[in-house]
């Protein structure tokens, strides 16, 4: 496909109601955990991403049939592949998580390592031990991660890290347990909300899983899985993200939110409400309305869930710039992860990084640049400051807002954003 580029005219307001999509961060791990039984599963709000596009590749190579109508999909694994190359995995980190399924499933597992990512190093030596402690035989070799076991049983499994829980650490090994000999104890298990989402659909399919959401997950293992349906939940960060939006340039009237799940939202809208802006909750929508008095910067630290999401620390930084006063960031998960200030900088942004801590002193004004993405949510950034600057940003990389953001561009134009979608 061409290279394509988002233009953005800043300077518009941007008010009425955004459907937020399924999250993507759940979607992935829950079409790879379909490898885990021969029956169909259909799973319901899937975004239409590029993430999940490769996903679907990998899932078909494996040995799956796809049916994809809107945004459902049903998925068949009656017989399975156990080796995913380098060609296909590259593409997506988050691939590994079907080294879980796989393992629990067939006992083996060939996947190639996905390589190196830009927001900084993200090993999975975690997953790899958590195998371990199943009982798995763990070869790294030629480039792909094997897996062998005549059998798994359970066992205590920490995975806690230099930067915190592990998301996709806990999903792999949540799915290889499900299917383990006798009980697996996971501490240090990620607490986010895509991780309940997993777990509640291998419940549905048979598993016994309790105490995800918490740091200590309980898995006793079963014989074998059925099919199930399930509905995704929303995405939190896309949803962040909107609400990032609304702040910036919303009118009185309001950018409203629905199809999301307030309490999987709390840090960031307590950090907005922090600053000045009001937020009107319903059961399944936020409305974000502007500051009775000038918003102002605060000091933030990205913490695993339920803390300040890393997810939202780049879209953080765009608002700070446009705030009075000195708001801060200290990324604690990625610390390498502020390739958007130097973009945000080409925009008029005062801002300068003391370790792994950004420092913005917000400006009166913005101005439209050539910009370029790094990054999934370095390019929202990007999007959001274009939205505010004055005159004309040109956003090269568009390919990164696709593999996260389902609809960007038209989901802003609906609110009143003017940007354009052309070839690079």
């Amino acid at each position: 496909m061409a290279l394509q580029k988002l233009i953005v005219h800043g300077g518009r307001p941007l008010a009425g109601s955004v459907r937020i999509s399924g999250s993507k961060n759940s979607a992935l791990p829950i079409l790879a955990a379909t490898l885990l039984t021969r029956e169909t599963c259909v799973i319901n709000h899937v975004p239409d991403l590029s993430d999940l596009n490769f996903m679907l590749q990998i899932l078909s190579h494996l040995g799956c049939e796809v049916e994809r109508a809107s945004g459902t999909l049903q998925v068949k694994a009656e017989n399975v592949k156990t080796v995913a190359p380098y060609d296909l995995v590259r593409k997506m980190r988050a691939s590994v998580c079907v080294l879980g399924p796989l393992l629990g499933r067939a006992k083996e597992a060939t996947v190639a390592l996905p390589g190196g990512c830009v927001i900084g190093d993200r090993p999975i030596d975690l997953h790899l031990r958590g195998f371990e402690g199943l009982g798995a035989m763990v070869r790294v070799e030629g480039g792909d991660v094997r897996l062998f076991a005549s059998q798994l049983r359970g066992d205590e499994i920490n995975l806690r890290g230099k930067y915190g829980p592990t998301v996709l650490g806990t999903d792999n090994i949540m799915m290889a347990a499900v299917l383990a000999e006798g009980r697996t104890v996971i501490d240090g298990a990620a607490a986010e909300p895509e991780v309940v989402d997993l777990a509640n659909f291998l419940n549905k399919m048979g598993a016994k899983i309790t105490g995800a959401g918490t740091r200590r997950i309980v898995i006793d293992g079963v014989p074998e899985l059925h099919g199930a349906e399930h509905d995704v939940i929303p995405d939190r960060i896309e949803a962040g993200t909107f609400l990032v939006a609304g702040a910036m340039c919303g009118t009185r009237e309001g950018v409203k939110l629905r199809n999301v799940q307030p309490e999987h939202l709390t840090a960031v809208t307590d950090a907005l409400v922090t600053m000045g802006y009001r937020l009107a909750f319903e059961p399944s929508t936020i409305t974000v309305l502007p500051a009775e008095r000038a918003s102002r910067g605060i000091t933030l630290s990205t913490e695993p869930y339920p803390g300040f999401p890393t997810d939202m620390q780049a879209q953080m930084c765009a608002l700070f710039c446009c705030t009075e006063g000195v708001g801060t960031v200290t990324e604690n998960i990625f610390p390498q992860r502020f390739m958007h200030l130097s973009e945000l900088k080409r925009m008029g942004a005062n801002a300068r990084l003391e370790g792994a801590t950004a420092i913005l002193q917000g400006v009166d004004r913005l101005s439209g640049a050539p910009v370029m993405a790094s990054d999934l949510r370095a390019s929202a950034a990007l999007v959001l400051a274009g939205l505010r600057a004055e005159g004309q940003t040109e956003i090269s990389r568009v390919y990164h807002i696709d593999r996260g953001y389902e609809n960007l561009d038209d989901k802003l134009i609906a609110l009143g954003a003017e940007i354009e979608r052309v070839r690079a």
